[in-house]
């Protein structure tokens, strides 16, 4: 083999080494916190709760947590622009490491049972129906 080929078989493999690489996240936050998280089907911890992911697109997500209602739900990891094809390619050429965080949060709502008895909850929602049943029969 020539110099010139040695030459250039080592610049591409030392650009191989200096070569950037990305590191993807999903950090899943939630009020109130420490409810258990599932991403697609795979429990991550509780919230806060992070995950590595490979692939941009859509993702299903679960938050459970006592006294509250279960959430069942999903949401799209999308990419930025340096991760679009073609680019990607120049961007993997560059020696830096590029961190891609991609951060959602969840409102848990309360279960009725936990809001107040149930005897009294049954008891309002009663009232409140005949007050509404009243008021719309004068009109």
């Amino acid at each position: 083999m020539t110099n010139r080929g040695t030459a250039v078989i080592g610049l591409l493999a030392a650009g191989a080494a200096l070569a950037g690489c990305v590191d993807r996240k999903i950090r899943i936050t939630s009020e109130p916190a420490g409810a258990r998280v599932w991403l697609n089907d795979t429990e991550i911890g509780t919230t806060p709760a992070e995950a590595d992911f490979r692939f941009y697109g859509r993702y299903d997500i679960r938050l459970e947590k006592e006294g509250y209602e279960p959430l069942w739900t999903d949401r799209e990891a999308k990419a930025p622009l340096w991760q679009y094809p073609g680019i990607d390619l120049a961007a993997d050429l560059i020696p830096a490491r590029f961190d891609d965080l991609v951060e959602w949060h969840f409102e848990l709502e309360p279960s009725p049972e936990t809001v107040g008895d149930p005897a009294t909850v049954r008891r309002e929602l009663i009232d409140r129906a005949r007050s509404m049943r009243d008021g719309s029969e004068r009109d």
